[in-house]
């Protein structure tokens, strides 16, 4: 039996750009995967929560962005709980779900480096593939040796996903949104469209 092949990004989403997309793609396109799971998060412990706006908000600019895509699709698995989300958790509860899945966690290089202080790495590690994005090549001889670290620690599976730079960022949109300054070809048009139709961020 073959086994789907199914990448996860996850974040915030706090809205959703380009450079998610074209990650999400490369990832794609690299590992021959068959999807790209996108999983906004609900509550993130990691967030200060009052520049984030309501997962549903969230949610709606994520399906919006991913609609013209039959291989990008959404979980809610996150965004429904009204509580911290753990990768651990949302990991085991996909498995558990469709046990013929095989799950690649897409990650930017930096968090390659703080994943052993996540909640529970050993079970992040254990249930799925990691796919590290490494935006410059001086980084990937970095990369390569965390990669060989987590691999003899924690008999982790990581791959390096070799990607351009893309200097877009979810504050840096935000901040143009609330000065009024164009943010167009940084985000999808039906994205802000909804941006402009629902007056957000413009606090």
């Amino acid at each position: 039996m073959t086994m789907k092949k199914v990448g996860i990004l996850g974040g915030t989403f706090n809205p959703i750009h380009l450079g998610h997309l074209l990650l999400a793609e490369s990832a794609l396109d690299a590992y021959s995967l068959d999807e790209i799971l996108f999983i906004p998060s609900g509550i993130s412990y990691m967030k200060d929560q009052k520049t984030v706006l309501p997962a549903a908000e969230r949610v709606s600019m994520t399906s919006l962005a991913i609609e013209d895509n039959p291989r990008f699709a959404l979980s809610t698995i996150e965004a429904q709980k009204q509580r911290n989300s753990y990768t651990y958790e949302t990991l085991k509860e996909l498995k558990d779900s469709n046990p013929e899945t095989e799950y690649y966690f897409i990650i930017g290089a930096d968090s390659l480096f703080h994943l052993e202080r996540w909640k529970r790495p050993q079970e992040i590690l254990n249930d799925c593939t990691v796919i590290a994005a490494v935006r410059e090549e001086l980084g990937m001889e970095a990369c390569l040796k965390k990669a060989e670290e987590l691999k003899e620690r924690y008999q982790a599976r990581v791959l390096l996903l070799p990607c351009g730079r893309i200097d877009l960022s979810s504050t840096q949109i935000r901040e143009r949104i609330r000065n009024r300054q164009s943010v167009r070809y940084m985000l999808p048009d039906k994205v802000i469209s909804y941006i402009d139709r629902k007056k957000l961020y413009s606090q």
